[in-house]
Formats: C-alpha cells, structure tokens, sequence
C-alpha cells in the first residue's frame, strides 16, 4: 500500500485551522488504498493556532506537528515537513484553503497516469485576489524565467504532489534561503501541470503582504540568477563607451570649435548623475549577492524545532 504525507504550513491561522484538519481528515478516509497522515507546522504562531494543533494532534495519532520557537517563514516551514517526510508521496498546500484539498486524489491519480514524479497546480482562476496580485504575480513569474538558468512553470505556488525520488533530492540541498517551486523544478524528473480553481481563503487575511512578497520575488532571483551582475557589467560597459564617445565629441568640439564644451552645465548634471546610478545599481546588486553568500557562509539552521507531536525527534 502506497503512502501519502500532506504537509501544511500555518502562521496564525486560528480561524481556520480546525476546518482545514476536518476537510482533508474526512477526504483522506475515503482514500481506502492509500495510507495517509498530515503534518502540520507552526512557524511560531502568535495566536491560538499552536494550542488547537495540539489538540487535533492528541485526538489523532496520524497527524504530526512540528512547533519552531519562532517564525522562521513560510518556505523554512514547508522545509521542515519535507525532511521529516517518510511516505511515498507528499502533498504541500497552504492551511488557508485557497487551494482545495478534494482535489488531492486527483493530483494522485494524474501521477499514476502520466508517471510522473511532480504534478504541479497550475491556478486557472484565482478568486478573491485582486487585479494587482494577479498582474505582480504575472509579472514575475515570467521575469524571473526570462532572467533564470532553470524555467518554472508559470501561475503555480507551493501546492504540489512529489514522490520520493524528489523528497530525497530535495532533503540534500542545503542552501537556507529557500525558494522551493523553484528548487523542485531544478532538481528535474518527470513534472506535470494540473489545472484548478482556486478558492478565496476561508478565513483570515494573508501572509503575504507586499513587502513579503518582494522579498521573496528577490530570494527567487538571487538564487536562481546572476543575470543582473551581467546587466550591472552591461550597463557599466555602457557607461564607459558613452563616456568616452562624449570625451571625445567635446575634446573635439574645443579643438575645431564647433562646441563649447565649458557652458555645458546641463549635460554635465546628466552625465554625473547617470554614471553615478550605474555605478549604485551595480554596487547594489553586487551587494545583495554577498549579503546571500553572508547568510549561506554563517551555516546558521533554517529552522529551530521547540516541540513535535506524532514524530520522531
């Protein structure tokens, strides 16, 4: 009998956490030939998520949490349940319901069909988002695969079926700062898009703010990209060749006396100013990349575990 671990991430998700264990328990019961439980992890809830994860956990045997002792983020949560993961198959979806449990046996059924080792879901509609996370999502995804070594598949998150031969490759890689849809498109195998709805949340407000997801859009780019120090080094070339192409056309105008180049005060500013961006746009993008080097250097662990329920330590 094949065996099925869905890993859920939740950060103060109170409100709507014991919906999300009563709709996927009910479902997987129905999975007859397939042995399933779930993991749930706290990324250091503030509110009364840990406590009712507890509960759920002391009322069923098949369902394992695992507590940080502090919010380390969403990508060092899914993480966590996937190097504690042992089953055959792992399910990762977000405890706000916007991605529909009910939809699991088909992700199941589409990897027996195709024989795949990742079926991942592609949102067809996305309700309850507005027009601008809609288009930045866009947006993104498709600059970040015209500015990466690696393609991803486009209007996808997180949620996604993967076999072993992917938990096992996936436990190997050891860099901290995590972007996991990509890192699971880059370790390769056999991947397969499935198209759904997805759901407004159920409850409560989002864990991705603006800022958040910046900062993850540049987690992606970073890790999977030196492309902006090689449009820094572009531009830098640029600069110097227009430099020179103006030395010479104003040294020219002074020799034969077709420009003043000493009224120039405007073009000047121009100049100053221009060279001086490229040069704080490369300096600045050289600097992202060590403070990246920084944090992979120190070694640091991705998550500390305060507390595990139905787990081995």
């Amino acid at each position: 009998m094949q065996t099925l671990n869905v890993i859920i991430p939740c950060y103060n998700e109170a409100l709507v956490i014991r919906k999300t264990y009563e709709r996927l328990s009910s479902l997987l019961k129905t999975m007859d030939d397939i042995e399933s439980t779930i993991t749930f992890i706290d990324d250091g809830s503030r509110d009364e998520t840990p406590c009712i994860l507890r509960e759920i956990g002391g009322a069923d045997a098949s369902v394992g949490i695992i507590c940080f002792s502090r919010n380390f983020g969403h990508q060092a949560a899914v993480t966590a349940g996937i190097n504690h993961c042992t089953s055959d198959m792992a399910v990762i979806i977000d405890a706000d319901l916007q991605d529909p449990p009910e939809i699991i046996p088909d992700l199941i059924r589409c990897k027996e069909e195709q024989d795949a080792n990742v079926v991942y879901c592609v949102r067809g509609t996305r309700e309850g988002e507005g027009l601008f996370k809609r288009l930045s999502a866009s947006l993104f995804y498709r600059l970040l695969n015209a500015l990466a070594e690696v393609k991803f598949p486009v209007d996808t998150g997180d949620f996604r079926l993967i076999d072993a031969h992917v938990i096992r490759e996936f436990n190997r890689l050891r860099e901290r700062g995590k972007y996991i849809r990509g890192l699971i498109s880059w370790v390769g195998f056999k991947q397969v898009p499935f198209y759904y709805k997805r759901h407004a949340r159920f409850a409560g407000e989002t864990k991705y703010p603006l800022k958040r997801m910046v900062k993850f859009a540049m987690t992606a780019l970073l890790y999977f990209s030196k492309k902006p120090l090689k449009i820094a080094l572009a531009l830098g070339i640029f600069a110097v060749l227009l430099g020179l192409l103006l030395g010479c056309w104003y040294l020219s105008g002074k020799l034969f006396g077709f420009t003043r180049a000493e009224s120039g005060f405007t073009s000047t500013m121009i100049l100053i100013i221009f060279f001086g961006g490229v040069q704080l746009l490369a300096i600045g993008a050289l600097g992202e990349y060590i403070g990246v080097l920084f944090d992979e250097i120190k070694g640091r662990p991705e998550y500390i575990i305060k507390d595990m329920i139905n787990l081995n330590q």
